[in-house]
């Protein structure tokens, strides 16, 4: 298991263990991680698991793919330069540590 930290919008901090090959989504949604909805089951499409990437080893996330970018172009609430959506992130060994800040709103 690869622990990482959610913080939610009231700025509670949440570790979860994500099992690794996964998507870092379903860890978030099975504890129960606050603005994590996952709408449209992990499809890259509604923006409804977006989070900001805080802290994570260099060269851990490789750059988010065409559908990524777009759904968080155009649905998500307020993106960022350092805006993900954790649907498309795959727990890896190298993401142990790593800080993410769900975006709220919509």
């Amino acid at each position: 298991m690869v622990q990482v930290t959610f913080i939610e919008a009231d700025g509670t901090r949440r570790e979860i263990a994500a099992k690794e090959g996964e998507p870092l989504m379903i860890a978030a949604r099975n504890i129960g991680v606050r603005g994590i909805v996952a709408e449209c089951g992990g499809s890259a499409m509604c923006a409804t698991c977006h989070c900001y990437v805080i802290s994570v080893a260099e060269g851990a996330l490789p750059a988010p793919l065409g559908d990524e970018a777009d759904t968080i172009e155009f649905n998500a609430h307020n993106p960022q330069d350092n805006s993900r959506l954790t649907c498309q992130i795959t727990v890896t060994p190298a993401l142990e540590g790593a800080v993410f800040q769900v975006a709220t709103g919509r």
